[in-house]
């Protein structure tokens, strides 16, 4: 390759002339990320709109005992439904609330997420203790898990915040503010940062040898914990425009940013001491392209909600992606793989209904933010391999995994960890950046003169 040089002779060409050939360079761009969103918008929206949403419209409500239903067999069979656990009955409250305020439902979903609402209020919300129980029967009387953990806590939060944004009721604020006020007083660790992971039912200390939900005991920090803390605090502040809120979202922004990604590789492990010692044994040397992805644009919602220029973590952004991409990226089937050993290939090869949903949405985000091509034919590359392999268009929702290829769908459409929020935030999210990016083109597209 001949290597450039620098002529010392002035400008063959006028000024006008380059000016000509950026504007033209720039009207290609946007020429492309117009017809991006036309081919895309159509077929996200259908997704939504009739794969997802209506799944869970049809077949959620728990017209009997309240909240929803979320035990689903492969063919969207129901099963007992015999629990229901925080996760799941909140992250459906926020899905049908989040239809009412991004204007893709109306006064049904409005009235389906009212309805969880009050499941979360009367059956699972703790009057005497606060916070939300783990798990109670599917009657909401007997509750059979009580911990209270962080990630369910988070999901409260985040439900009851979208909540009260979609439909105004001011009930669900102060219930949401009741909820971080306790968060405050029992979880926030104030000597390091960031929240301690579970707790018993009256916010005491576990003992030593108890393990939480999530396979820990309390002494440890996870980095999954803290993603969805930061979500939930990110609608939360929005909600209540609280400055603590807003106190502990920018320090959920240094600990996602910052204090859990190994510097280096731009990866970030799950599992920490409290005072953020990095944890690396017992198998714990794991890296989630899912989660890792997720908490760049996450992050980058954060900001913007915070206020804060997202050209601060731009080199964080890109570093973090990167590692995914190198990683655990498909470039043959598109999609990203489950997971990998810190710094070496996927070795777990599924791909899973809720990274492909995260891979979308971190992709057009990446774009937005870079303009780089490369993000873009991710973007268009694993929605192709979802809507080909993963969606299934004859019972209706995603598959829960499928391999490499895209072959074997298997795997309940609902279950505890499964509902209709990582695919349909997924879609919405990616409906509104191409929306943008539509209307950023139009507006730099050059008037024709009469």
């Amino acid at each position: 390759m001949r290597r450039a040089t620098i002529s010392p002779r002035p400008l063959a060409r006028p000024l006008s002339v380059l000016i000509g050939c950026v504007s033209f360079f720039a009207s290609s761009c946007s020429a492309n990320d117009a017809q991006l969103a036309d081919d895309y918008i159509p077929r996200l929206e259908t997704m939504l709109m009739d794969n997802i949403a209506s799944f869970w419209l049809d077949k959620a409500i728990d017209q009997t005992y309240g909240g929803y239903l979320i035990d689903f067999n492969a063919q969207g069979v129901p099963g007992s439904g015999a629990s229901k656990m925080i996760v799941t009955q909140a992250r459906t409250v926020w899905l049908f609330s989040q239809m009412v305020r991004s204007g893709f439902g109306g006064e049904t979903h409005l009235a389906a997420a009212e309805h969880g609402y009050r499941f979360l209020r009367d059956k699972m919300w703790d009057e005497e203790h606060g916070g939300f129980y783990w798990q109670v029967d599917r009657t909401g009387d007997q509750k059979s898990q009580p911990l209270k953990h962080l990630y369910g806590q988070a999901f409260g939060l985040y439900a009851l915040s979208e909540y009260y944004l979609a439909g105004h009721d001011p009930n669900a604020l102060a219930l949401a503010t009741k909820l971080f006020d306790v968060l405050e007083r029992k979880a926030h660790d104030k000597r390091h940062g960031g929240y301690v992971e579970f707790f018993q039912r009256d916010w005491s200390i576990p003992p030593d040898t108890a393990i939480g939900t999530l396979g820990v005991p309390a002494s440890m920090k996870l980095m999954n914990t803290h993603l969805h803390l930061l979500e939930a605090l990110t609608t939360y502040y929005e909600a209540s425009q609280s400055t603590l809120a807003l106190e502990r979202l920018g320090e959920l922004i240094l600990v996602e940013s910052n204090t859990m990604v190994i510097k280096p590789i731009g990866a970030a492990t799950d599992k920490y001491d409290l005072d953020w010692t990095r944890r690396l044994d017992s198998g714990y040397a794991v890296v989630s392209y899912g989660h890792d992805i997720e908490n760049v644009w996450l992050l980058m919602k954060a900001c913007e909600v915070a206020g804060l220029s997202n050209s601060i973590l731009s080199g964080f952004y890109q570093y973090a992606y990167d590692n995914s991409y190198r990683y655990g990226y498909d470039a043959t089937h598109g999609g990203f793989y489950d997971a990998g050993p810190l710094g070496q290939p996927a070795n777990n090869l599924n791909k899973t209904w809720w990274v492909q949903a995260e891979a979308l949405v971190s992709a057009l985000y990446m774009y937005r933010l870079t303009g780089s091509t490369r993000y873009r034919s991710v973007f268009e590359t694993t929605y192709d391999f979802v809507d080909k392999h993963l969606a299934d268009w004859e019972h209706g929702e995603w598959h829960s995994r499928v391999a490499a290829d895209g072959s074997g769908p298997s795997g309940a459409k609902g279950q505890d960890w499964k509902c209709g929020y990582h695919n349909g935030r997924a879609m919405i999210e990616c409906i509104g950046v191409l929306r943008a990016l539509k209307a950023k083109a139009e507006q730099a597209a050059p008037q024709r003169r009469p």
